[in-house]
């Protein structure tokens, strides 16, 4: 059994008065069984951790763009000499295929933190100009001061970089917990930090929601950022009004693929695959509904579900992985119960074998209304619905409360054109789905959340502006 601990000032903290502290368990999820502890972190941790971040950045935020550089330049390389330590804790609490958790979230996390660490050098407010003669007015960008997150279990380690890296690159100093089910790999990341800053900047604490409520109330904190649900997102944005905090908020998406009749079916339907399954559908970008033109909806259909039944469940080779606990497999599972007679399923539908396991599910017949179209089920499950014209497409596509991610697949330019500016997401993809550099903002509108992850908006969110006004007597 794995015993994790807090890392607070940088130390690698167990209670502070040395006794016993309330812990949570954390599990395999291609097994079920119990992997080990970590800390269920009370007010008091809470409050000892935001000390300590307050503490440090009354000199942190005093760095240059270029010691700030230096030290994430430093963090990226330790991520990447750790990588298989980071890879054994990422997998454990995950039950994700390997080599593409290496490529894809480990490694890429080091490329991410190596883009901040480029862009804290290049964030400047306006020149200094004279808007009122005999006065000259200076716009600054300044770090907010400490930053409270918080990360969901899908992307555990690939999350806490989307979090720190912008937060850190602006000059802040952070308190991050964690998901209670995959603690793991954010803890030796934690570790890795304390090689790369100084104590009391990077702090990780670990908890379920009473840690998370109790930072999201504490006074010291100038903006909560979150990803998780919605329904998280709405709960933090309430209690952060009582103090005013600015949120930063990346939650649910119902992402829609439209597909048109010109579009190379097969191909089509592998790709759409791949991004409806990759993370066993865990990602808030996943496509989740297949919008197809009448005439080939049904062949597209067949296609889509040969596609899903093709892909490897479990094990390191594996196109997907299991769900990320009980609870989720419970969920998915009650989703399924539920469908209406309307619906068909023409792929999966069922768990499978020992562990979290879930079979790739592809259902037609739905109708907008249905609950397995409109609400965010995070499983391996895609809906598919015929349209007739790009109006009716843009309709369904939009018809839904989230407005995260999207994709259109058609090989005429005018139809993308048109469709991709009429919709209502943040991130649009032409003929191709997930597609995420470091450079590109990612963040949608609506009940999705609010603010940029990634890119230099990203970096700006976590920034405050100042007005400075000198007068030339």
């Amino acid at each position: 059994m794995i015993t994790l601990h807090n890392i607070i000032n940088g130390e690698i903290a167990p209670a502070a008065d040395g006794t016993a502290a309330a812990t949570l368990p954390f599990f395999d999820p291609t097994t079920g069984a119990q992997l080990g502890t970590a800390p269920d972190s009370d007010a008091d941790t809470v409050d000892r951790a935001f000390q300590a971040a307050h503490t440090a950045f009354q000199s942190y935020k005093r760095t240059t763009p270029a010691e700030r550089q230096a030290m994430m330049l430093k963090l990226a390389d330790l991520i990447e000499a750790n990588v298989d330590r980071l890879l054994d804790a990422e997998v454990a609490c995950t039950g994700k295929p390997r080599p593409g958790t290496r490529e894809v979230e480990i490694l890429r996390g080091a490329d991410q933190l190596r883009f901040f660490a480029g862009a804290c050098r290049v964030v400047s407010g306006t020149a200094q100009t004279e808007y009122v003669r005999g006065f000259s007015s200076t716009v600054r960008r300044e770090p907010l001061g400490v930053v409270a997150q918080i990360t969901p279990w899908n992307y555990p380690f690939m999350m806490a970089i989307w979090k720190i890296g912008p937060a850190l690159a602006a000059g802040n100093t952070l308190v991050l917990k964690p998901a209670d089910t995959t603690p793991w790999s954010t803890l030796v990341l934690g570790e890795l930090a304390q090689e790369a800053y100084p104590a009391g900047v990077v702090n990780i604490i670990c908890g379920g929601r009473g840690t998370g409520a109790a930072m999201v109330d504490h006074e010291i904190p100038e903006m909560v950022s979150i990803t998780g649900s919605t329904r998280a997102g709405a709960q933090v944005m309430s209690a952060a009004s009582k103090t005013l905090k600015d949120v930063h908020l990346e939650l649910g998406g119902k992402a829609p693929a439209i597909v048109f009749a010109d579009t190379d079916i097969d191909l089509a339907a592998r790709e759409i695959a791949l991004g409806a399954f990759f993370n066993a559908g865990q990602d808030c970008t996943a496509v989740t509904r297949v919008l197809v033109e009448e005439p080939i909806h049904q062949e597209f259909g067949a296609a889509l579900a040969a596609a899903a039944a093709a892909l490897q469940v479990g094990g390191d080779a594996a196109d997907l992985g299991p769900l990320n606990s009980a609870a989720q497999l419970d969920r998915v599972e009650g989703f399924m119960s539920r469908l209406p007679a309307n619906a068909k399923i023409l792929a999966g539908g069922k768990r499978m074998g020992a562990g979290y396991y879930f079979e790739p599910t592809v259902i037609d017949g739905v109708f907008q209304a249905d609950e397995v179209v409109c609400e965010e089920i995070f499983g391996p499950v895609v809906t598919v619905q015929p349209f007739r014209n790009e109006a009716e497409a843009v309709e369904l596509a939009n018809g839904t409360k989230y407005a995260l991610a999207s994709s259109v697949w058609s090989n005429n330019h005018g139809i993308v054109t048109r469709v991709s500016n009429e919709l209502d997401f943040g991130s649009v993809w032409i003929n191709c789905h997930q597609v995420i550099p470091a450079e590109a903002p990612h963040g949608g509108f609506k009940h999705s959340g609010t603010g940029k992850d990634l890119s230099v908006f990203g970096l700006e969110d976590y920034t405050r502006i100042k007005s400075v006004t000198t007068s030339h007597r």
